[in-house]
């Protein structure tokens, strides 16, 4: 099969074991299957042999859907950098205390990633993830502190 990868590259896919095939993110009972090869493919995809996926058929009914992987295998990141998943679901504030909202998706813009961030009356608010607007980022706390600068929580 070959799967298109999110990310910067295709080393964190080549690594897993096994993977779910899921129609969405959020599904809970998508299948698993081992992984019997992956190699990398054209530019932005990889080649996975799933066990279980014997022919061609068999991949062209997985077509469209995501493959996902467990957290556990993906590289280690150097300070100060984080994949998207360990964002989603922090507490974002301002500089001065005040609550914004949740980080509910991360979009990939090109020039930096901008965080989706619902705030507590349903307004969803975009915040760039450019250095000098992200204050601290706190894993272990869920929580994420922001420069406040005029114009960056009107919602959208």
């Amino acid at each position: 099969m070959n799967v298109r990868y999110f990310g910067d590259g295709p080393a964190n896919l080549l690594r897993m074991p096994a993977v779910a095939v899921a129609a969405e993110a959020s599904e809970v009972e998508a299948p698993v299957f081992e992984v019997g090869a992956a190699r990398p493919g054209r530019p932005g995809q990889v080649r996975l042999t799933l066990v279980g996926v014997e022919d061609r058929d068999a991949a062209e009914a997985l077509r469209g859907r995501l493959v996902l992987g467990e957290a556990t295998y993906l590289a280690p990141l150097p300070a100060g950098e984080f994949y998207w998943h360990q964002l989603i679901g922090c507490q974002v504030e301002g500089h001065d205390g005040t609550r914004i909202g949740t980080v509910r998706e991360v979009w990939e813009t090109g020039a930096s990633d901008v965080l989706v961030v619902e705030a507590e009356d349903g307004r969803r608010v975009l915040l760039p993830t450019a250095k000098p607007l992200l204050r601290e980022i706190d894993l272990d706390a869920s929580r994420i502190v922001i420069e406040v600068i005029p114009g960056l929580l009107d919602s959208t």
